[in-house]
C-alpha cells in the first residue's frame, strides 16, 4: 500500500519518508503507517539504503492519529497498520533519525523513542496526551519514557498529557539537537550523510548491542499496550473524548 501523504526518496544512501499532508496536520491514517512500514521493512535488505529518516514540515511534524479515522474505523487488533509500523521502527536495523518541528503528538512522539538520533526545532512540541483521550500509552512509551526522563517526568508528561518544549526534550535526552525550524530537516540530512558514509556492518552491530537486549520487552510492552488500547478505543470515554475533540468542546468524563 502506498499514498500520496508519505513521500519518499532515496539518496547517497539514505532513505527520506516526509509526512505530507499538511491540511490534516500530519494526522497518521492506516494507509499512512501502512506506508510507512513498508518503505522501512524493504530498507532493511535494500543495499542502497543505509540510513533512514523520518520528517515533516518547518512547522508541522504530526498531529498523531487521524482521531476521526480512529472514531469510524478504529484499528482491527495489534496486526492493524499501526502496530505494524510500531513494531517495525522498533526492530529497524539500520541507524533512523528524525526531525521535528512544531506540534508532535502521540506517536508522533512515542515514535521518537525509537529513533537514533532527533533533530528538533525550536518551535517543537512533544506531548502524549493518551489519558485525555480516553487511552493509555502506546509504542511501549510506558516502560522506554520512565527510562529515559525517570518515573516522576515521565509520569507527568504521560498522566497530564501536557507538552514538553523542544528545551525540555533536549534535557531530558528524548533530541539530539534543537536548531531552528528552517534547519531541522537540513541537519537531520547532514548526519545521515555523516551515517551512512561509515561502514554499515559496525553501525548496525553497534545499535544492535545497545537496543537488542531490551527488544524482546519492548515487543512485549507494546504488544501489551496495544491490546489494552484497542480495547479503551471502544469504551466510552475514548468515545466521548473523540466526539468532544470533533465537536470542538470540552469532554465529560464525570461518569467515567
Amino acid at each position: 500500500m502506498t499514498t500520496p501523504d508519505i513521500l519518499q526518496h532515496t539518496e547517497g544512501g539514505v532513505l527520506t519518508l516526509t509526512l505530507n499532508r499538511p491540511q490534516r496536520k500530519n494526522a497518521l491514517t492506516q494507509a499512512m503507517y501502512a506506508t510507512l512500514a513498508a518503505a522501512l521493512q524493504q530498507a532493511v535488505d535494500d543495499g542502497a539504503v543505509r540510513v533512514a529518516v523520518i520528517q515533516g514540515q518547518e512547522t508541522l511534524f504530526s498531529a498523531g492519529n487521524d482521531i476521526e479515522e480512529f472514531l469510524h474505523a478504529p484499528p482491527a487488533g495489534t496486526s492493524s497498520p499501526v502496530f505494524d509500523f510500531l513494531r517495525t521502527i522498533a526492530t529497524f536495523p539500520k541507524p533512523l533519525l528524525a526531525a521535528v518541528c512544531g506540534p508532535a503528538v502521540g506517536i508522533g512522539t512515542t515514535m521518537l523513542l525509537h529513533c537514533d538520533l532527533v533533530v528538533a526545532g525550536d518551535n517543537a512540541a512533544f506531548s502524549m496526551p493518551f489519558v485525555n483521550l480516553g487511552l493509555c500509552a502506546e509504542g511501549a512509551s510506558s516502560l522506554l519514557l520512565p527510562q529515559l526522563m525517570g518515573y516522576h517526568r515521565a509520569a507527568e508528561a504521560l498522566l497530564l498529557g501536557e507538552p514538553l518544549d523542544a528545551a525540555t526534550a533536549l534535557e531530558v535526552g528524548l533530541v539530539n539537537r534543537v536548531v531552528p525550524p528552517q534547519e531541522a530537516n537540513a541537519t537531520a540530512q547532514r548526519l545521515a550523510a555523516k551515517l551512512a558514509a561509515k561502514p554499515l556492518s559496525s553501525l548496525v552491530e553497534t545499535k544492535r548491542l545497545m537496543k537488542g537486549a531490551q527488544q524482546p520487552q519492548v515487543l512485549q510492552r507494546m504488544a501489551e499496550e496495544g491490546a489494552i488500547f484497542g480495547r479503551m478505543l471502544r469504551e466510552p470515554a475514548a468515545k466521548e473524548a473523540f466526539s468532544a475533540f470533533l465537536d470542538k468542546r470540552v469532554p465529560d468524563f464525570s461518569r467515567m
